[in-house]
């Protein structure tokens, strides 16, 4: 009850910034599309997987559109409650959660440009833990009873293991404990301290793990599930009406981080040493190998429909969101179209 109650207080706050707002389209660009524009992209939590977002502002491809873009990391699911309250032009993270908030908003969130296609969660354990196979059955067998660091209650990455307890027969709620702490960075801690038993997360917190000695590789990767929106760049509906032509030069620069990622990986681990100064060459290197062996980034920038399927059938199957949801005001690829002409 207690995570339910988590929830809708998240739900509450979303409903409360809401009705605190007109139609302001979010962040500092605001008005006529003249002149240079500061953009605020929301980001959950820093992570390697969103690279192409630095690699646009660190090669300067926003710049060439004349757009000043800066990420911040709000936690909670504040990356989704910035948009709303305007504090943020736009966010990055999983078309579900802006489902979530969109369901009686007037202005609702819509994602504009693919990044990450593919669910970017990892399950590890404890390194005295050993996995047996893998089989439903065996994971069945490896997880119930333990303690899982899984993340705040509603992320991605704790309902997609929510999704994987059900799929292979356990009672998310009776058959295993799942610690959510709100910072997703923790889960790292939670393990190394005994605490937890598995965790699950991505680049750099899997690397860190490690590093650590709290657990080994990866003994399940979500990434198998194929092309899944995991996380998209969003913004406000009225933002679309009133600043298309920020918008189109925003997603002309995505696609150009896109492909500066996905072909020059060289360059690509520069942005990635900047951006995670304090992490070993090692650990970014197996961070990249990684996501490259996964197809971590889209290639196109492009959101499919059955990539959008996926996230809202896991929060369907368990039970956070089942109110249902229409492609066709959830994401708006006119700008990706255009781009790729």
């Amino acid at each position: 009850m207690k995570k339910l109650n988590g929830l809708w207080i998240l739900m509450l706050t979303i409903i409360l910034v809401l009705s605190g707002c007109g139609s302001a389209s979010g962040g500092s660009v605001q008005g006529k599309e003249a002149g240079s524009k500061n953009i605020v992209i929301a980001e959950p939590v820093h992570l390697i997987a969103y690279l192409p977002l630095y690699a646009a502002i660190d090669e300067g491809y926003f710049k060439k559109e004349g757009l000043d873009v800066k990420t911040i990391t709000a936690t909670g699911g504040a990356h989704v409650t910035s948009v709303v309250s305007g504090d943020a032009w736009g966010n990055i993270g999983g078309p579900e959660s802006n489902q979530m908030a969109n369901n009686g908003n007037k202005d609702p969130i819509v994602s504009i440009v693919n990044v990450v296609d593919r669910a970017n969660v990892y399950l590890m354990a404890n390194k005295k833990l050993k996995l047996k196979g893998t089989s439903d059955q065996d994971l069945a067998a490896f997880m119930k009873g333990k303690s899982i660091a899984a993340g705040r209650y509603g992320g991605s990455p704790d309902l997609l293991t929510r999704w994987l307890l059900l799929k292979v027969g356990l009672n998310p709620n009776k058959d295993v404990k799942l610690d959510e702490p709100a910072d997703a960075s923790a889960v790292v801690s939670l393990v190394a301290q005994g605490k937890d038993d598995i965790a699950n997360g991505a680049e750099p917190q899997i690397s860190e793990g490690i590093k650590k000695g709290a657990w080994n590789e990866p003994f399940y990767g979500f990434p198998s599930l194929g092309d899944y929106a995991y996380s998209v760049i969003s913004v406000k509906q009225s933002t679309i009406n009133s600043q298309p032509q920020t918008v189109q030069k925003f997603v002309n620069a995505m696609l150009k981080g896109l492909k500066l990622v996905n072909s020059n990986k060289t360059e690509a681990f520069k942005i990635l040493k900047k951006e995670f100064p304090t992490s070993s060459n090692a650990s970014l290197k197996a961070s990249m190998d990684r996501a490259y062996k996964d197809q971590l980034w889209s290639k196109d920038g492009f959101i499919t429909k059955a990539a959008v399927a996926k996230p809202m059938d896991v929060v369907k199957k368990t039970g956070v969101y089942t109110k249902g949801y229409q492609y066709s005001k959830l994401v708006d690829m006119t700008f990706v179209n255009k781009a790729n002409k």
